[in-house]
């Protein structure tokens, strides 16, 4: 995808940070049961997809010198909801909400900078593309299975993965950044 003749192709980039096992596998199977066929990975975004005139090699410079200024924080999935306009159905996110909308602040910034259709609101994605019956539908079975699950509901966030998107639903990690930064004793 590009601009108008002439110009610089524009590439589509995300920053995350995934969900790791056992949660994840759980998050997954469900996705899978909710949304049958899809290519589930459970995490959670700290940009949302952008479409930027931009060279991989350059963002990706950008979000490790931000990386660097972070500490790691404990992320907390709560419970599950729905967006009333896009009918997605996710997690929310307690514990760690604040460090994600803080990390989000300082990488939606310079060459990353992207105005999104949404307002940024960190959660962990079970089902999109439904109508408002269908996700009605996977929100209850959603909750029903998150009220059974027994393992962890909350993980470390100590890493970022910058992703791109060759094409639709396909995802390729360029790179993984540490959150570096020492907290302050004080």
């Amino acid at each position: 995808m590009g601009g108008a003749p002439g110009e610089p192709p524009l590439h589509c980039y995300a920053l995350v940070t995934y969900v790791p096992h056992p949660l994840r596998k759980f998050l997954d199977d469900l996705r899978l049961e909710l949304v049958p066929g899809c290519a589930p990975h459970a995490h959670v975004s700290v940009l949302q997809p952008r479409w930027l005139d931009l060279e991989a090699a350059e963002a990706a410079r950008f979000v490790r010198s931000r990386a660097s200024e972070f500490s790691p924080f404990d992320l907390e999935a709560t419970q599950v909801a729905i967006f009333p306009v896009s009918n997605v159905v996710y997690l929310e996110l307690g514990r760690g909400q604040n460090d994600l909308y803080l990390l989000h602040r300082s990488m939606n910034d310079g060459p990353l900078l992207y105005e999104a259709q949404f307002p940024y609101h960190p959660h962990i994605t079970l089902a999109q593309g439904l109508t408002g019956h269908q996700a009605q539908e996977a929100c209850q079975v959603a909750t029903q299975r998150w009220r059974e699950w027994r393992g962890p509901r909350s993980y470390s966030v100590d890493r970022l993965t910058f992703v791109q998107s060759p094409s639709p639903d396909c995802w390729i990690d360029l790179e993984t950044v540490s959150l570096a930064a020492v907290p302050s004793i004080f």
